[in-house]
């Protein structure tokens, strides 16, 4: 393969991994925050019906509700922002960045995930980026199935001390969708990175990225 070749096949897979964060986007939108403002404009259409036929106590009700969900939306449309990019990851690094995902979803689905992220001060800002969203993927993922009890993250030097290895396990039903993990993939494409999963039966996945040093850097 030529230079011309290998940087078109590289920027293919840059165009294919963006495709594919747009799909995702485009989900979420519609499942979550979309979902909530058709329920909200039904309430608010509820309530006015209601209230012009005299019966104020229930159209009180319903705007109490409409606003319940209001506010629920801008909680999932604030969470969705920060994790496409979030702001600690940008202002104190990705160590910090994942405990803050690690706190919220714990929080949210009663998972204890265990962080060893020691060896990731060294990354670069495209590395961070990148890692952060192939975890955060891979991690929503896991949730989805089961939810596990247990996710374990780590980025550590690989073997033979040159670039980082992530590692994502969990225990919860193992991911068999191929969709799923060719997104993953190809999010690791774009740091030319070696992507490998590994199932066990009957419950457990694990994901691992190997990052070559010039894009671990990067």
């Amino acid at each position: 393969m030529t230079p011309d070749d290998a940087e078109r096949a590289l920027l293919a897979e840059r165009i294919l991994a963006e495709q594919e964060e747009r799909r995702r986007l485009a989900e979420l939108l519609h499942d979550g925050p979309i979902q909530h403002l058709s329920a909200i404009a039904q309430t608010l259409d509820a309530a006015l019906a209601t209230l012009r036929d005299g019966d104020a106590r229930r159209a009180d009700e319903l705007v109490a509700r409409g606003l319940e969900l209001a506010r629920s939306s801008a909680r999932e449309l604030r969470a969705l922002c920060e994790d496409l990019e979030p702001r600690t990851l940008r202002e104190l690094g990705f160590a910090p960045a994942v405990g803050a995902l690690a706190r919220r979803l714990s929080a949210a689905h009663d998972v204890e995930l265990e962080l060893e992220l020691e060896d990731a001060g060294e990354l670069g800002e495209n590395a961070q980026v990148a890692l952060y969203q192939i975890l955060r993927e891979a991690i929503d993922q896991a949730v989805r199935r089961g939810p596990p009890g247990r996710i374990e993250v780590s980025v550590r030097p690989n073997a033979a001390g040159k670039g980082v290895v992530l590692v994502v396990s969990d225990d919860g039903p193992p991911e068999r969708r191929s969709a799923v993990l060719e997104a993953l993939a190809e999010r690791a494409a774009t740091l030319n990175a070696r992507f490998s999963s590994e199932v066990r039966f009957p419950r457990g996945s694990t994901i691992r990225v190997e990052v070559p040093p010039s894009a671990a850097r990067r």
